[in-house]
């Protein structure tokens, strides 16, 4: 059954630390990318396919991407429209991850293009976690306004906002800090 070309479904994930919010964001993979970082990063997200549900296929393409599998709830952040005019439909969810633990389909793609030659490389070649102002920087642009919605939503959830950066309620640091745990 073939998919819809511009309209894609994703999760962001997020988690609260002792340092402030943190979203969970994948580098895609190939060679196309291989260079890349900044407006590189995505959150995990894919085709839907006709006829599903998009916050399914949210959870599919999640799942599919990263090999993780989060239970919910799950917090509608709306759609985007990216430059291409693919349309992105996303949900936030609260929830904790190993980027080190992330294992990705694979995809195919005739590479360099027009060459006949074709390579297989994982979708996703790495996720790491990020505070807010180092996600804006790595992620592609129109989906930052995803941020902007989760940070919008937060005071909303139970437990509230994250503390502040700098705050010293002796919480324990985040592990990754926004630095890449996986090769790729």
């Amino acid at each position: 059954m073939a998919k819809q070309s511009n309209t894609s479904a994703g999760l962001l994930l997020f988690r609260r630390t002792g340092s402030g919010l943190e979203v969970f964001l994948a580098h895609p993979g190939g060679p196309f990318w291989a260079r890349r970082d900044a407006g590189a990063w995505t959150i995990p997200k894919g085709l839907i396919d006709p006829g599903e549900d998009p916050l399914a296929a949210a959870r599919r393409e999640f799942g599919e991407e990263t090999g993780l599998h989060p239970a919910g709830p799950f917090l509608p952040l709306g759609n985007v429209r990216l430059k291409s005019r693919k349309v992105i439909h996303a949900w936030a969810c609260e929830g904790d991850a190993d980027p080190a633990a992330v294992t990705s389909n694979e995809t195919r793609t005739e590479w360099p293009p027009k060459s006949g030659k074709w390579v297989t490389f994982p979708e996703i070649d790495r996720c790491a976690w990020f505070d807010p102002a180092t996600a804006r920087a790595k992620i592609n642009a129109a989906q930052a306004e995803f941020l902007e919605r989760l940070e919008a939503l937060l005071p909303q959830l139970p437990g509230g906002p994250p503390p502040p950066p700098g705050n010293s309620s002796g919480a324990t640091p985040p592990r990754s800090g926004g630095t890449d745990t996986r090769s790729g």
